[in-house]
């Protein structure tokens, strides 16, 4: 009877004694496997990976639309870990008039490639008018303007991936 053995990933934490600060005796960071993950993330398009090996584990994650990477590491000690405080928020939520995703997908524009797109900053909208596309599982989604008003900001490129809640356009 023969057994196979998980493929595990590629980029791998070092083992503890290798990854110690010398200083605190503490586990640090495998700077080697965060720049693989984070490699990683970026030819895969992912938001976030994690590994597990030798009872540690590492998480990568970035925000969407951002540069900026996140890095967690968790080492297997039973010791209780200090808490971390929480970062600021980089903002207070989405803008007043705000038009969000209601779903994952790719975002068009105009109904169809080389006609005119459906709204465009200062355009008056009504209620129930059509502002996007929402691609989602090969099915085209209607995104409808929530409410009347002047179309202040798009927030989106046409073709572009969004993300659930992500702000489409902003409605005054």
């Amino acid at each position: 009877m023969s057994t196979k053995k998980k493929k595990k990933p590629t980029a791998k934490p070092a083992p503890a004694s290798q990854t110690t600060s010398k200083s605190s005796g503490k586990p640090g960071v495998d700077a080697g496997a965060v720049r693989e993950l984070a490699k990683l993330l970026k030819e895969t398009g992912l938001t976030e990976i994690e590994i597990e090996h030798n009872g540690a584990r590492i998480r990568v994650s970035r925000a969407s639309g951002a540069s900026a990477t996140t890095v967690t590491m968790a080492a297997p000690a039973p010791a209780p870990a200090a808490p971390v405080p929480a970062a600021a928020p980089a903002s207070s939520g989405p803008p007043a008039g705000a038009v969000p995703s209601p779903m994952v997908g790719t975002v068009y524009l105009s109904p169809e490639p080389g006609k005119p797109p459906f709204v465009a900053v200062g355009k008056t909208v009504k209620e129930g008018d059509t502002l996007f596309i929402v691609e989602a599982m090969k099915t085209m989604n209607a995104i409808t303007a929530p409410r009347g008003g002047t179309v202040k900001e798009i927030c989106v490129g046409d073709g572009t991936p969004v993300e659930f809640g992500q702000t489409l356009a902003v409605i005054a």
